[in-house]
């Protein structure tokens, strides 16, 4: 019925596919919870946005506006609004239609506390005497002003301010700070009009002239000081560049200039200038730098060398633009949102993580694999998996955050976001997949996973942000903390948040492709670096996971194994030292010896009839926290042919979970071999899979898989489809007392633990494998279930070899044709039961029970029966004794117990004959006396 060509990539694949999907169906609930995580998170910035939108809807937030009846309330009719009725918070909003006009300044540096303070300048040229000309012409000997035109007479006069320009002009701070307004000049006057008697002193005192403007409906009184400008020489650039950096306390410097190689052909300068104490703000955009009144100054000073000093070029006045009313708005999705989205998209790492460790811990992945599935089509499943949940959960995030009407998504260009969003999401896959490698434990890696979650967000929020906001802060430092993935993923939904507000305040769009190629956009250098991490990582973690999986993992080289051959000679070398080592014990034990050699022609002459050949095979594990190694498979030597049920049988320790666990591939042995249908474990285990089935000694389930559900799964596995496969399936839940009471389709997490071990044994069986290792199968079973499993397994030896563990003597006498005794670690046995009994257990049990004082006549008894009798029980009058069979007919033992009972009275007595278990005992002390003399 079964099919036996081993299933394809694509048959295994859509096994995994099937049983993913049907877990996914079991966990709706979570996945559910799982997808509304994003929703919550969109509703809670709606619901902020809301609540902040409300705010600032108050008449607090809004243009100013008085009421023309010069009453306190009036009708919006009734009102009229504007700057002038606005205070600083309320102008924001205004209605700007004609800006006012400032004149140029100068940014100045901190002021000498003596009066007039003296600002420099500083000059160089290839030409000195041109150089010097055009600086001569830098600043007026006098300041003029037109009392009749007060802002067009400031704008011929060299003006500066020690404020801080802010992020606009629209109020210039140097005419609304408490800083004062200097005019520089050549020298400024020694008399005072306003202090005579100060400067009689001989403490000289500035010019000052005061005026009044208007500006933004208010009228200001300015005053403007006068400050001594001075022009100075230097040799060359370099020495200017050394001067700036070291600092300049004695005369401050405004700026300098290199005109280079400027003459009267043509003009060639270099600008240093005064830039803000701020050049960037905290939380803002680059303030304005007061350089344009410096170029001009040079420029006119070139200009009056070439055409005279009644020559000037004006630089009358700087002004905003003038615009519309624009209503406060605070966009939370783009300010507050980058945090609280880069936690929604983290969210997933620990799902996928946690997912790839509970297969590791529950050890699913290697019982799926031992039943054929490659790691091919585990990985490529596995990862379009988590990719298709990813997509699902990232689509649902978008558009929950788009229909909600959130700027951060409707603004920026959903291709933009889908390439950043699809990138990053395959990047966290291939680190989980990275870091799973290094964890065994679901609980810890959760517990870590949610640390470095929040702690990213966190870090990123406040740190990271506050780098990329500071411009002096290196460029590429920033990068470096980009490589990690958190990082990125921060920066790429900062930049979003960034496009969002700057679209939603200006009233226009957000990212656009174009925009990447802004250098202050940080999003093109993280796709670039999220797609190299993406790669390199994914080919990390195959690596890291082919090298450290479980029972089959490669060498450290294993891409090099075509280039590297074991020499056939010193496997052979080997064999034929451990042969001699053994010799002289092997001596005293014919059947183990003559196992050996059955093994030694076997390997000379290879057939198809034994499925498992052992050659030698040894498990050593090493001591640790200063404990000794232990040796728990010596040098074991078997062969099983097909259509053989092989026991093995042994105390607690023996060596049989270790030995089952080299021939399924969860353990490596530490030298010798074994060969599975002509196939080396130590080699080709993917090939040996394929024809394998496994009941292991735990229960190796999927808590929310159906009985069925599991069979149909590793029937896949091994290429059973369509109605053979449901045939099998049918067959083996009826066989296994599964298909009754609806306990087929109940989750195995709800089986009772003999439910579980015959869903276990089923699945060992289903698809034909060749071969077949049950680790104690009937553990904890009814007497009733044992009896149904013991039937199925007789009939599933036929043509297949199979391996059994047990404790129980019935059962392997019922089920093995061959048992093998282990004891510390290796083979004392070997033999069918019968030859067994006959070979350890030539002795008959004779037990007899009488009062104390008769004790004395029964050994007498006994003595009569044979002399070789041997006591080995004796308590209260019950007394146990060995007779060899040779010695003693059975007639004799009844004639005996006969006289016995005319003479005094006997409570029972008893004769047995030799148990499996006996033999077990006896084999089991001898072997344990031995390696204590040893």
């Amino acid at each position: 019925m079964a099919n036996p060509v081993p299933a394809t990539f694509s048959t295994r694949a859509n096994a995994l596919l099937r049983k993913n999907l049907t877990f996914q169906k079991r966990n709706k609930k979570t996945n559910i919870r799982l997808t509304l995580f994003p929703l919550i998170i969109c509703i809670i910035l709606v619901l902020l946005q809301n609540l902040v939108d409300n705010l600032l809807d108050k008449p607090k937030f809004k243009c100013g506006c008085v009421c023309t009846t010069n009453q306190t309330t009036c009708s919006d009719s009734e009102k009229v609004c504007g700057v002038k009725y606005s205070d600083q918070t309320q102008v924001l909003a205004c209605a700007i239609p004609n800006p006012p006009e400032w004149p140029p300044l100068l940014q100045l540096p901190g002021s000498e506390p003596w009066y007039p303070p003296v600002y420099t300048m500083l000059f160089t040229a290839d030409d000195h005497y041109f150089g010097q000309i055009v600086s001569d012409n830098i600043f007026p000997s006098n300041v003029t002003m037109d009392y009749t035109d007060i802002m067009a007479s400031l704008a011929s006069n060299v003006l500066g301010s020690e404020s801080t320009p802010d992020t606009n002009n629209f109020l210039e701070p140097a005419f609304t700070s408490d800083l004062p307004i200097y005019y520089l000049q050549t020298r400024c006057p020694l008399d005072n009009i306003a202090f005579p008697e100060i400067y009689q002193e001989g403490t000289p005192q500035q010019d000052m002239e005061s005026f009044t403007y208007e500006i933004a409906g208010f009228t200001v009184d300015q005053e403007i000081r006068c400050a001594d400008g001075i022009n100075l020489w230097r040799d060359s650039s370099s020495v200017i560049n050394n001067e700036l950096y070291e600092g300049h306390e004695d005369n401050p410097i405004v700026s300098a200039f290199d005109f280079l190689n400027s003459n009267e052909n043509g003009f060639n300068v270099t600008v240093w200038y005064k830039s803000t104490n701020k050049g960037v703000t905290n939380f803002g955009p680059t303030a304005l730098l007061r350089i344009p009144r410096s170029i001009n100054l040079i420029s006119n000073a070139y200009l009056q060398f070439l055409r005279g000093l009644g020559t000037k070029m004006l630089f009358e006045f700087v002004k905003e633009m003038p615009k519309s009313e624009t209503p406060l708005r605070i966009e939370i999705a783009s300010l507050l949102g980058v945090l609280f989205f880069t936690w929604v998209v983290l969210q997933l790492f620990p799902v996928v993580l946690t997912s790839l460790i509970y297969e590791k811990q529950q050890k699913l992945r290697i019982m799926m694999k031992m039943h054929g599935l490659g790691d091919g089509p585990y990985w490529m499943i596995t990862y379009g998996y988590f990719l298709a949940l990813s997509v699902i959960y990232m689509l649902c995030f978008v558009i929950f955050g788009s229909v909600l009407g959130l700027k951060f998504f409707t603004l920026n260009d959903y291709s933009i976001q889908f390439v950043f969003y699809f990138i990053y999401i395959n990047l966290q896959i291939s680190v989980a997949i990275l870091l799973a490698s290094f964890f065994s434990n679901v609980k810890t890696a959760t517990v870590t996973a949610y640390i470095g979650v929040f702690g990213t967000g966190l870090l990123a929020g406040f740190l990271l942000q506050f780098f990329i906001q500071d411009s002096s802060f290196p460029r590429g430092w920033i990068i470096c903390m980009e490589l990690y993935p958190g990082f990125a993923l921060y920066r790429g939904l900062y930049e979003f948040g960034q496009s969002a507000t700057s679209g939603s305040n200006m009233g226009t769009v957000g990212m656009r492709w174009q925009d990447l190629s802004d250098s202050a956009n940080g999003m093109k250098e993280v796709l670039i670096i999220m797609f190299a991490e993406w790669i390199i990582v994914l080919f990390v973690a195959y690596y890291i996971d082919q090298v450290s999986s479980t029972g089959s993992g490669k060498s450290t080289i294993f891409f090099l194994k075509g280039f590297l051959k074991k020499p056939l000679s010193s496997c052979k070398k080997l064999s034929i030292q451990r042969q001699e080592s053994n010799v002289l014990a092997q001596m005293e034990k014919p059947d183990i010896v003559q196992e050996k050699e059955k093994v030694e022609q076997l390997l000379l002459e290879p057939t198809i009839d034994h499925a498992i050949v052992c050659d030698g095979l040894k498990k050593f594990y090493r001591g640790r926290d200063g404990n000794p190694g232990k040796l728990a498979v010596r040098e074991l030597f078997l062969a099983v042919p097909r259509g053989e049920c092989f026991g093995m049988l042994g105390p607690n320790g023996a060596g049989k979970t270790s030995f089952i666990s080299m021939m399924i591939g969860l353990t490596k042995p530490t030298s010798g071999a074994a060969y599975v249908q002509g196939l080396d474990i130590r080699t080709h285990m993917d090939g040996i899979y394929t024809s394998m089935g496994v009941c292991p000694q735990h229960n190796l389930l999927w808590e929310s898989l159906t009985g069925r559900e599991h069979l149909l799964f590793y029937g896949r596995l091994k290429n059973l489809k369509g109605s053979v496969l449901t045939q099998a399936v049918e067959e083996s839940l009826k066989n296994l007392n599964l298909f009754h009471g609806g306990v087929a389709d109940k989750q195995a997490g709800k089986y009772s633990g003999g439910m579980k071990r015959r869903l276990s044994v089923a699945i060992s069986l289903i698809g034909d494998p060749k071969v077949v290792y049950m680790d104690e199968p009937s553990t904890g079973l009814d007497p009733a279930s044992r009896k149904c499993l013991w039937n199925v397994i007789r009939l599933a030896k036929q043509d297949r070899a199979i391996i059994l563990t047990t404790h129980s003597m019935e059962e392997a006498e019922a089920l093995c044709d061959r048992l093998g005794i282990f004891v510390n670690g290796s083979l004392q046995c070997v033999g069918n039961p019968k030859e067994l009994k006959a070979r350890y257990g030539g002795i008959y049990v004779f037990t007899m029970t009488t009062s104390s004082d008769h004790e004395k006549d029964v050994e007498n008894i006994v003595q009569q029966l044979t002399p070789n009798a041997n006591k080995i029980y004796h308590l209260s009058g019950t007394q146990k004794f060995e007779l060899p069979k040779e010695d003693v007919k059975i007639a004799n033992v009844f004639q005996a117990v006969e006289v016995a009972k005319r003479n005094f009275t006997v409570f029972a007595w008893g004769l047995a004959d030799t148990t499996l278990e006996d033999v077990f005992i006896k084999v089991a002390r001898e072997a344990h006396a031995f390696d204590t003399l040893s």
